[in-house]
């Protein structure tokens, strides 16, 4: 085996690592959580729940009527065949490979969730005083920090290019 075909490996390893972890703690919220139950944690900071979410981040589009599940499903396959593309092909740096594997697996992650529920299961909750961040999961962390991991390796390649004479 060539060293490019084995240097893609932990990149896969880790969009399988995202996928079960999510998959799995999703798994566990809904065995054990009725929905929109609250269970605190930390004291006016983090509560585990169940929410659904038939929309994108922030509950984008939640309240469309359903062709928004069929919409994100294209948009999750032609985006994780774009980044997996590139992945591939070595156009990223290795931060920005990490990132893009990050996104893929969670993206991934709340495919499964939107083709066996018809929606997004959501339970981690952080708030302050009157101020709540929108119910999130572990595929959508993956995606956060992926997509942070590629601006920064964006930044550091547009910093590592010589600039074209005028």
């Amino acid at each position: 085996m060539t060293q490019a075909k084995t240097s893609k490996l932990p990149y896969l390893l880790l969009v399988i690592a995202a996928i079960v972890l999510d998959q799995l703690s999703k798994t566990a919220v809904l065995q054990r959580f009725e929905y929109a139950e609250r269970v605190n944690v930390i004291p006016g900071f983090f509560d585990l729940t169940l929410v659904y979410n038939p929309g994108a981040a922030f509950s984008f589009l939640a309240d469309q009527g359903g062709w928004q599940r069929y919409f994100f499903l294209l948009l999750a396959v032609v985006i994780c065949s774009f980044l997996a593309r590139e992945i591939i092909k070595d156009k990223f740096g290795t931060w920005g490979k990490w990132g893009a594997t990050m996104v893929i697996g969670g993206a991934v992650g709340n495919v499964v969730d939107r083709m066996m529920h018809g929606h997004v299961i959501d339970f981690l909750l952080f708030y302050w005083q009157n101020w709540f961040y929108p119910a999130f999961n572990i595929a959508d962390s993956f995606i956060c920090v992926g997509v942070v991991l590629m601006l920064i390796d964006g930044f550091r390649h547009k910093a590592q290019q010589p600039e074209k004479p005028v």
